[in-house]
């Protein structure tokens, strides 16, 4: 004697519908967890020694200067500041806007048409003086 049980076709072993969805409670979890343990170690991890500081001698620091500017127009025009002056003339003229001081940043601005050597003649210039901190001064490009 034997028993067919259902109509010869694959029985299904469960009637679960199957679940494609993330579980995130675990990873909550987890994450709470870490939370609690970082609030808690982040109060051990300053130092909260007394110490008595001695004070400091050192004069501060004055804040730095305004740059200088340096323009090379497009026919080779050089100016400081405002003031038109020639390669000759410009060691002296930098010299007084700068005060003597080498470490006083310059920027050189060159018009997008000016000749090259024009503003490499500058440049020299300037670094034969002993300015060494010199910056390139470029427009910023507009996203179109």
């Amino acid at each position: 004697m034997a028993i067919q049980l259902g109509s010869g076709a694959q029985v299904k072993r469960h009637s679960y519908q199957q679940n494609a969805e993330m579980n995130v409670t675990p990873f909550v979890d987890v994450m709470l967890v870490l939370l609690i343990i970082f609030m808690v170690a982040a109060p051990l991890a300053t130092v909260d020694v007394p110490v008595d500081l001695p004070p400091n001698a050192a004069a501060p620091k004055p804040p730095p200067t305004e740059p200088v500017y340096i323009s090379v127009q497009k026919d080779g025009t050089v100016f400081i500041q405002n003031d038109h002056t020639t390669i000759a003339g410009l060691p002296a003229l930098i010299k007084s806007y700068t005060k003597g001081d080498t470490e006083t940043r310059l920027f050189l601005r060159g018009d997008m048409h000016a000749e090259y050597g024009r503003l490499m003649a500058v440049m020299n210039v300037l670094q034969r003086g002993g300015y060494t901190k010199i910056g390139l001064v470029a427009e910023e490009e507009s996203a179109q």
